[in-house]
């Protein structure tokens, strides 16, 4: 092996340790978060809870990189980390809490689950490198699987809350795929920015849509949006973000084809929500079309290898 192929292969994204954990943290966090914005919103408007949700986070993430000499984003760093944070947070999780005051969690979580199909085509058109066969495989079987958890019972919704769903995916992948092309600060100070600017434009336009709490909270809501805050925002966001710049992006978006599964497994144990046959072979398909897609990045890695 020459050195300059050492060198190319030093530099593979591979699924070192940290990958592994931040992908689990992804998988399951994301997973729980439908039910936790689910609780919130008996009480919460979405936009708002949304929003706050986020600058929470980023605050508290960026006072903590501050204090540990890190430097803020420039002007330029600030209006591309408002484009990312708009386009996921706002247009995708915000869009999110608005679906699910009209559809359910479940059903939210299988719109979300086309988000590799999204940010594959967004990533080929961007790149020319398009998925290969084995991850073309298990976004299919992915897909498949849910497709099964929405021909289970108990997943119904109005076309409205589905059409802002898939919009909301669309979004979310955008915002994946520029992540990785704009000029954004380096490490996590560019998680704290995006969330920032995200949560601050999601908040604003939750005034603007009239949005207003007018009382407190109940505490389930309060405690499910604490939950949002440090797990669903600071570490899973901050983790993805992580994947987005250490793996393919087939990779990092693997995580809609589990949390469709985990959202129902969740709603099952403590919603005491029914698991068919039909959930069962759900769940066994998105691990699976996981794997396939692991196996896919590896080839990519190897011909990549090769060729240089």
């Amino acid at each position: 092996m020459t050195t300059q192929t050492r060198e190319a292969r030093s530099t593979l994204s591979t699924l070192t340790p940290t990958v592994i954990l931040c992908l689990v943290s992804v998988y399951v966090v994301w997973g729980s978060t439908y039910l936790a914005i689910d609780y919130t919103l008996d009480t919460m408007p979405p936009l708002l809870m949304t929003g706050t949700r986020f600058l929470a986070g980023g605050i508290v993430l960026a006072v903590f990189l501050l204090a540990r000499r890190h430097r803020l984003p420039t002007r330029r760093q600030w209006l591309n980390c408002a484009l990312v944070g708009g386009l996921m947070q706002g247009g995708c999780v915000g869009g999110i809490a608005i679906a699910e005051r009209s559809i359910s969690s479940g059903l939210a979580s299988v719109g979300i689950a086309t988000v590799p199909v999204w940010t594959a085509l967004m990533a080929g058109v961007a790149t020319r490198r398009w998925p290969n066969r084995l991850e073309v495989y298990g976004i299919s079987l992915g897909l498949a699987g849910v497709v099964l958890l929405a021909l289970d019972g108990g997943l119904g919704g109005g076309a409205k809350g589905s059409a802002v769903i898939i919009a909301a995916a669309i979004s979310w992948s955008l915002g994946s795929v520029l992540s990785q092309h704009l000029d954004l600060p380096r490490g996590p100070m560019a998680y704290a920015g995006e969330m920032l600017a995200g949560g601050t434009l999601v908040s604003l336009a939750g005034l603007l849509a009239g949005e207003r709490v007018e009382h407190l909270p109940d505490t389930a809501a309060l405690w499910a949006w604490g939950y949002l805050v440090v797990f669903g925002s600071l570490l899973a966001y901050s983790a993805y973000m992580y994947l987005l710049t250490a793996v393919r992006t087939s990779i990092a978006t693997s995580y809609t084809l589990v949390t469709p599964a985990v959202a129902v497994l969740l709603g099952a144990w403590i919603l005491s929500e029914r698991v068919s046959v039909l959930t069962v072979l759900a769940v066994a398909a998105v691990l699976l079309a996981v794997r396939f897609i692991l196996q896919g990045r590896k080839l990519h890695d190897v011909r990549d290898t090769n060729d240089h």
